[in-house]
C-alpha cells in the first residue's frame, strides 16, 4: 500500500497560514485531505474555524476534507486516522499538519522517523514555512523559534511582499537564503498558494539532488553591517502606524535625529548575524563508511538539538551508487541512490543547517572521515 504523504505547515503568526488552511478545508479541489491542527496545548487563534465540541475531534468538511484538532499526542492522532481509514470510516489521500505560530517543527518531523508504525503508514512530503515579509526582520531578530522554522523548511512562502519595498524584499530573501540555502523561496499573495505548489514537493525525500551553490554563501562573507545603503535608515523605521509599532530604541543604539550616515551599531540592516546558519561541505575523495558513521554519530550526539536539517549526496568507498543521507536533530537516515554515471563528477556534497554549529569541527571531522 502506498504511503500517505504528509505536509507540515509552519510559519509566523499573521503569515497567511490560516488563509491557506481555509482554502484546503473548504475549496472544491477534489482532493481528500485530512488536516491535523496541532495545538500542543497552546491557546489557538484559529479555533473559530474548527470549533467542535465532540470528544472525537474529527470533523468532516463540505468538500470531503476532514479535520482533526489534537491537543495531545500527534502519534495518537496519526494512528487514530490510519485506523479509521483502514476500517473505511474516513477517506483521505494525504495529511496536512498545521503547527501553531511559534512551534518548533522538529519534534513533529521526528515523529515520522522514530515510530515504525507511523513510518510504515506515512511519509513526510515536505515542511513548508510561511514568512510574513512585513514583520519578518523583527520576528527573526526577536524570536529564535522563527529562525528555527526557516532552518527547517523545504519550501518558504513569503507573504505580504506588496507591503515592503523591492529592496527590503531582496534583503530579506538574502537573509533567509543564508539561514537555509536549500529551500526555494516563493512570494505568495495573502497565503493564496496554488495547491500544486503545496503538495508533492518531495522536499523531504531522500532524493539524489542537492543543488546548493556554496559560492553564494562564500561571496557574502565581507562585512556589510553599516547602514550606508541607499535606504540608509534602519528598516524598522517604516513601521509607523501599524499595530506592531515599537520603540526605535530597541534596535539602533542611536537617537533618530542624527544623520543616518552614522553606523547602526545593531547589525540590523543588511548584515544579520543570525544564529541559524548553513554551510556546505564538498569532497572529491570518497568517504570511508565506518569512519563517517562514527563521526556523524558523535556529532549528532553532541550537537543534535542544534542541528535542524542536514542532507547529503555522498561518494562512498565500496559502492558504485550514490549514498543519500539526511536528518532532523538526532535522527538520521540513509539510502542507496542511483549509480554514478560515467560522465558525472563523483563528489560528496553535504549541507548542514543549525544553530551556531562549529563549522571548523564539522569540516575537520568530515576531512578525517575520507578514505
Amino acid at each position: 500500500m502506498a504511503l500517505i504523504p504528509v505536509t507540515i505547515l509552519t510559519g509566523f503568526l499573521g503569515s497567511g497560514k490560516t488563509t491557506l488552511l481555509k482554502r484546503v478545508l473548504h475549496e472544491s479541489h477534489g482532493m481528500k485531505i485530512a488536516v491535523i491542527e496541532n495545538e500542543f496545548g497552546e491557546e489557538n487563534i484559529d479555533t473559530d474555524i474548527l470549533k467542535t465540541e465532540s470528544k472525537e475531534q474529527i470533523l468532516q468538511m463540505s468538500n470531503g476534507c476532514i479535520c482533526c484538532t489534537i491537543r495531545e499526542d500527534l502519534r495518537e492522532a496519526l494512528q487514530l486516522l490510519a485506523a479509521k481509514r483502514r476500517k473505511g470510516q474516513v477517506e483521505f489521500d494525504r495529511i496536512v499538519i498545521e503547527t501553531t505560530g511559534l512551534a518548533d517543527p522538529g519534534p513533529v518531523a521526528q515523529t515520522f522517523f522514530m515510530d515504525d508504525e507511523i513510518a510504515e503508514t506515512y511519509l513526510i512530503d515536505s515542511i513548508i514555512t510561511l514568512v510574513d515579509a512585513k514583520h519578518a526582520n523583527q520576528q527573526l531578530d526577536d524570536r529564535q523559534e522563527a529562525r528555527r522554522q526557516v532552518g527547517f523548511a523545504d519550501q518558504i512562502f513569503l507573504s505580504k511582499t506588496d507591503l515592503v519595498s523591492e529592496g527590503d524584499k531582496d534583503a530579506l530573501v538574502h537573509r533567509l537564503k543564508h539561514m537555509n540555502p536549500r529551500a526555494p523561496i516563493t512570494a505568495v499573495h495573502f497565503g493564496e498558494v496554488p495547491l500544486k505548489d503545496v503538495f508533492d514537493l518531495r522536499g523531504f525525500n531522500l532524493n539524489a539532488k542537492l543543488d546548493i551553490d556554496p559560492d553564494f554563501l562564500k561571496a557574502d562573507e565581507h562585512d556589510h553591517s553599516h547602514c550606508d545603503h541607499d535606504h540608509g535608515k534602519c528598516e524598522h523605521e517604516h513601521d509607523h502606524g501599524h499595530e506592531h509599532h515599537h520603540e526605535h530604541g530597541e534596535h539602533c543604539d542611536h537617537d533618530h535625529d542624527h544623520e543616518h550616515g552614522e553606523h547602526c551599531k545593531h547589525p540590523h540592516h543588511h548584515h544579520h548575524d543570525d544564529d541559524v546558519k548553513s554551510f556546505v561541505y564538498r569532497a572529491e575523495r570518497p568517504f570511508d563508511p565506518a569512519k563517517l558513521e562514527d563521526f556523524l554519530g558523535a556529532i549528532v550526539n553532541i550537537y543534535g538539538p542544534r542541528m535542524l536539517r542536514y542532507k547529503g549526496v555522498l561518494n562512498m568507498k565500496g559502492t558504485e551508487r550514490k549514498v543519500i543521507f539526511q536528518g532532523v536533530h538526532q535522527l538520521m537516515g540513509s539510502d542507496l541512490g542511483p549509480e554514478w554515471t560515467a560522465d558525472e563528477k563523483r563528489e560528496s556534497r553535504m549541507v548542514f543547517i543549525g544553530i551556531d554549529l562549529p563549522q571548523d569541527i564539522f569540516k575537520q571531522g568530515l576531512e578525517q572521515s575520507l578514505a
